[in-house]
């Protein structure tokens, strides 16, 4: 199987998610310039079923941003396993959950290769991660593996149209590396296959929203943050600036579709 740079374990760990940099360049313009007055985070554990005594397992959690967020939400009888193959990331989350009552496990995993016991937990979640495992289907039977009967995968992902201008607007100043549409490996169109190789009962929820953009320097970050974006020149970079500068007072903004979604799938 080909693997390309944003399923590449090193440069994931050691570059792209190394700290919470990139990844809290582009939180930070969803939540500056989306236009659904529900924040995603909020409607993303919306969908949560968590009972009291819950055993949740967060792989790929990043840097908790979900859990943070809906801090005020957190069931203290909740059993809450974080983890993520990045110790920096693990880190970030750590500090953002720090203090309060709550029973938290931080742990750098795998995805593909769990460290838990078959039906451990009642819940998983895996949150926009799985279009960077390189084979996703040992994950997801892992994922399986350690969900007891009746136990629910929660999974977040995009569709093909994700941010597509935002492509548009970055590619004729980026190099030649090739822009990756991670819901080709694992999207709204085409994750519910790979998991009903695993689950019986799977669905998906869409989440609406767009991005109004009044401001180039939060869009640039969130540019500058992306794998096939992050080695663009100096000169290059200026170019993008000034011609965003130039949509914006143009056009007022720069207008960007999302396409986010949620899958549930329910172990038998």
């Amino acid at each position: 199987m080909a693997h390309s740079i944003n399923t590449d374990p090193s440069y994931l760990r050691n570059v792209q998610y190394r700290d919470s940099r990139n990844l809290d360049a582009r939180i930070a313009l969803h939540d500056r310039f989306s236009i659904n007055p529900y924040p995603w985070h909020r409607w993303l554990f919306d969908q949560l079923a968590l009972p009291p005594a819950s055993r949740v397992l967060d792989v790929g959690c990043g840097a908790g941003t979900m859990w943070v967020k809906n801090r005020d939400r957190l069931d203290p009888t909740w059993e809450l396993t974080l983890s993520d193959f990045s110790s920096g990331m693990l880190n970030a989350a750590r500090q953002g959950l720090a203090g309060g009552n709550l029973t938290v496990r931080f742990e750098q995993v795998d995805a593909q290769s769990i460290p838990h016991a078959d039906d451990s937990f009642d819940v998983v979640i895996a949150n926009h991660m799985l279009y960077h495992v390189p084979d996703r289907d040992p994950a997801i039977a892992e994922i399986h593996r350690v969900l007891r009967a009746g136990g629910r995968l929660y999974a977040a992902t995009n569709g093909h149209a994700h941010l597509r201008e935002l492509d548009q607007l970055a590619a004729p100043f980026a190099p030649a590396t090739e822009m990756i549409d991670s819901a080709t490996r694992f999207g709204l169109e085409t994750g519910l296959a790979q998991l009903q190789r695993r689950f019986g009962d799977v669905r998906a929820l869409r989440y609406e929203d767009g991005l109004v953009v009044t401001d180039a320097e939060p869009l640039i970050a969130y540019i500058r943050s992306m794998s096939a974006t992050a080695t663009i020149s100096k000169e290059a970079l200026g170019k993008l600036r000034a011609h965003i500068d130039h949509e914006i007072a143009m056009r007022g903004a720069v207008r960007i579709t999302k396409d986010s979604g949620l899958f549930v799938a329910m172990k038998s």
